[in-house]
């Protein structure tokens, strides 16, 4: 059944492929899970620079080797 379920973005698909919670990143990254959840639902919506760097310290923190660029570069 293809078209069911919420749009993803780069960044939404890379949390569903690693099992990442967006509350679990919340709280590693001190980002705001709704602020999570928008730059995860659509390609349209990047998160300020401040925010970005605090999510991509926080992934490459636990382990995934990524950068700005990967998601909304």
């Amino acid at each position: 059944m293809f078209g069911l379920g919420k749009k993803r973005s780069r960044f939404g698909k890379f949390l569903d492929k690693y099992g990442i919670t967006q509350e679990e990143l919340s709280k590693v990254s001190k980002v705001n899970r709704n602020t999570i959840s928008r730059i995860a639902s659509s390609n349209d919506n990047e998160p300020s620079f401040k925010n970005a760097k605090k999510i991509i310290k926080a992934l490459n923190k636990e382990g995934y080797n990524v950068d700005y660029e990967d998601f909304w570069g």
